[in-house]
């Protein structure tokens, strides 16, 4: 559907936005005014089918994510469930074409139920908005749905048992492309032995879906004088909203 000129503006409206509260650290143009990144240079966007090609999702699809949401607020499958105020399944439009995967549930969002409620939270629904998408228009949710103590890193077992809610998520959902946010998420989708710098900004494959890694959002909190850190990941999403024919 044809975006109005109302639309438009706010969408350029929330990139400025965006942009400034992030102290200018996002630019749009490119090093050297290159053009932006072609779809169709990146593998693993050849076989995307088209919007129109993706079948709607059953009535039983959409009940099955209801009992994921419901089996993972109750689950006692890993230690975790000991420390958690709430489970956190994660949240929004259940047919989305964009989903973003963190790590786990900080203090916020244990406290809520909900992810990405915190300062990292706040930083990426702005970086969502800039992307020209509102919040239920893309899904996000973690590794692993508890949150754990002192918010450590999830642990290798934790993530295995874990795991197969997001697998099922994922499957339902049947999101277009995942942005993978911070070292965890990516050592699960793209694992490789470089280090977050070399392995963001390149897609990588799961199960035909395009795998964006990036930095997580709390990593530019902790870094927020690092400009280069904020280009980069602006960097990231711009070629993940050319995938999806964003601009």
């Amino acid at each position: 559907m044809k975006k109005s000129a109302a639309d438009v503006w706010e969408d350029l409206r929330n990139q400025v936005d965006f942009l400034a509260e992030a102290d200018g650290g996002f630019v749009f143009r490119r090093p050297e005014d290159a053009a932006p990144p072609a779809p169709a240079a990146s593998p693993a966007s050849a076989g995307l089918p088209p919007l129109s090609g993706c079948p709607p999702q059953t009535a039983a699809e959409r009940k099955a994510l209801e009992e994921i949401d419901d089996q993972v607020r109750v689950c006692k499958l890993c230690v975790l469930h000991k420390f958690r105020t709430r489970a956190v399944p994660g949240e929004g439009n259940r047919s989305a074409e964009l989903m973003f995967i963190g790590e786990g549930p900080g203090r916020d969002e244990d406290a809520q139920g909900r992810p990405f409620v915190g300062r990292a939270g706040q930083l990426l629904r702005r970086i969502i908005a800039a992307m020209t998408f509102r919040e239920d228009e893309v899904y996000i949710t973690n590794m692993v749905k508890c949150r754990p103590p002192d918010n450590r890193v999830p642990h290798h077992e934790e993530i295995e048992t874990c795991s197969p809610y997001l697998v099922r998520q994922i499957e339902l959902i049947r999101p277009r492309v995942i942005v993978i946010l911070g070292k965890t998420p990516t050592d699960y989708f793209a694992p490789g032995r470089e280090g977050m710098t070399a392995r963001r900004g390149r897609f990588g494959d799961y199960r035909g879906i395009p795998v964006m890694p990036t930095f997580h959002p709390s990593y530019l909190v902790r870094n927020e004088g690092n400009r280069e850190l904020k280009r980069m990941v602006w960097e990231d999403m711009q070629k993940v909203m050319a995938l999806l024919g964003r601009k």
